[in-house]
């Protein structure tokens, strides 16, 4: 094959999305991707021979603070200055775009009580997706006592979810916070998990919150009440506690608070949908299952839809510090003042410390997957993963739970886990997250609407049901990235306005994972 005007010989057959050298290189040598350093090679290798963990390992240069002046290009917004959305307008100005109502427990010790009234209400008031599933086995029951045996090849009717009928129009769901958290451990991990907890009650999408406690827990149901308001002074949402060592029965906390609930969501099923202008949103970008395409279609796409928020005002929030080894140097010279990157390099470094001294390591954060699928070293991953980012100005860097306040895009501590991750967006505030994925993941957060986002075409053929906008035209040529960058801030638009419901949604994907400061890459 020939590539810039050079003849290369292919070694072996390259698998789809992995790459080759284009150069002979020394054993040692730095190999530059994305303009970084990704890794060193381990041995001599050939111009032509396929990237593998075999002679490739990771690396990534030092970073520091060094007074770089970064000038940022913005992108051509006249195309999207006259948009806006219509979200769900609350008291402290910030704008939602979806209406829940939310079950928290302070302890893990309510999730069984948490479950019961799940099924309840989200069945009885037409949230629940499991209806196709129940008739499914309805029909197989049936069959049974027919002395009959169903088979794939059997046709069989079942109710789409997306067909569903909601008794509250303007409620878009009730959502439950299950965790293991509020006891045992240490106290640090409950007063972490209050935090989180009442980032989630403060969250824009959140109308309503039903807390339950068990009583003797670490995480006292006043202590997340006063969280609650030191997070947000003019906290105004109806919210309703039960405490289950203070009620009669479990039956009786169950009815008890499955009434006072349904007299909440008439309150909040009052408010209704107003138009707000695009500088309102507030976007999460996550990766998770990445592939070789990754970093040319769909991180890089949502990069540019990033950018364009970005110029027209809004809040980005990139996360997965693990993912950010490698291009460190980037996110300190793109800061916008000496503050916001030396808060950077202390959490980045505090953080990767920790793991270090569990045995562990960022380099060891490429799963099998992503192995696999041609992401060989961290430091690749991370290159490909920064780019959902766009190329802004960093203009905040928040720790876990801190919320977003600062326009423009923010830096989030959390681990690269897909729940961790995504969680702690919501916490700080993401109103809408857009998941890249290349193996594809069925991942969703309870509050804050995924819009599930395919580096190929196959993958979203393949997985159909999880997919809601597909990037494989990049790879055809089909389209440019900016062309898709700007469907996909179309689609968030719309999915903002709830007249699209992306399918994390749609099938209940509510994932939430609080991370406890441990090791977790």
């Amino acid at each position: 094959m020939e590539y810039e005007g050079t003849q290369i010989t292919l070694k072996e057959d390259i698998p789809l999305k992995h790459k080759f050298y284009k150069l002979d290189e020394k054993s040692g040598s730095d190999i530059i991707m994305y303009g970084v350093l990704v890794g060193k090679t381990v041995f001599d290798v050939l111009a032509g021979m396929r990237v593998s963990t075999e002679n490739l390992k990771h690396a990534s240069g030092n970073y520091a603070y060094r007074k770089v002046k970064y000038h940022w290009q913005k992108p051509d917004i006249s195309k999207f200055s006259q948009d806006f959305f219509n979200g769900y307008h609350r008291s402290d100005g910030r704008v939602g775009t979806a209406n829940y109502w939310l079950f928290i427990p302070t302890v893990f010790c309510e999730n069984r009580n948490l479950d019961v009234i799940k099924e309840v209400l989200q069945d009885e008031l037409g949230y629940s997706v499991t209806e196709k599933y129940k008739s499914f086995a309805r029909e197989l029951i049936l069959a049974r006592q027919q002395g009959k045996k169903l088979t794939d090849k059997d046709n069989l009717n079942f109710p789409s979810i997306s067909n569903r009928s909601q008794v509250f129009e303007n409620v878009d769901g009730i959502r439950f916070l299950n965790h293991d958290g509020g006891c045992g451990g240490i106290r640090q991990d409950s007063e972490v998990l209050g935090k989180l907890l009442a980032a989630y009650a403060n969250h824009p999408n959140v109308g309503g919150i039903t807390i339950l406690s068990l009583g003797c827990q670490h995480l006292q149901s006043p202590e997340l009440l006063e969280e609650i308001k030191r997070t947000n002074p003019s906290f105004d949402k109806p919210v309703y506690i039960f405490e289950q060592q203070q009620s009669q029965s479990e039956e009786q906390l169950i009815k008890e608070s499955i009434r006072k609930t349904f007299e909440g969501l008439e309150q909040i099923n009052l408010l209704q949908r107003k138009p707000a202008s695009l500088d309102k949103l507030c976007i999460g970008v996550k990766c998770g299952g990445s592939d070789g395409f990754s970093g040319i279609s769909a991180n890089p796409a949502v990069g540019y839809c990033a950018d364009l928020l970005v110029a027209l005002g809004g809040k980005v929030l990139l996360a997965e510090f693990p993912e950010l080894c490698g291009v460190e140097q980037e996110m300190v010279d793109r800061s916008v003042n000496e503050s916001v990157a030396k808060k950077f390099i202390r959490l980045m470094r505090d953080y990767e410390a920790l793991a270090l001294r569990a045995g562990s390591g960022f380099h060891m954060n490429p799963s099998p997957g992503n192995i696999k699928d041609g992401l060989i070293t961290d430091a690749m991953k991370s290159a490909g993963a920064a780019k959902k980012g766009g190329t802004a100005p960093v203009s905040d860097v928040l720790d876990y739970t801190e919320p977003a306040t600062r326009a423009g895009l923010s830096l989030v501590c959390t681990p690269g886990n897909d729940v961790e991750a995504t969680t702690g967006q919501a916490a700080s505030g993401a109103t809408l997250i857009l998941f890249t994925t290349g193996l594809g993941t069925p991942t969703g957060n309870p509050v804050c609407p995924t819009i599930k986002i395919s580096t190929n075409t196959a993958l979203a053929r393949r997985m159909a049901d999880i997919i809601d906008i597909d990037t494989g035209s990049i790879i055809s040529g089909e389209k440019t990235l900016k062309e898709m960058g700007e469907e996909i801030l179309r689609y968030c638009i719309r999915a903002a306005s709830g007249e699209i419901t992306p399918k994390a949604v749609l099938l209940n994907q509510d994932d939430f994972i609080p991370w406890k400061r441990g090791v977790s890459l």
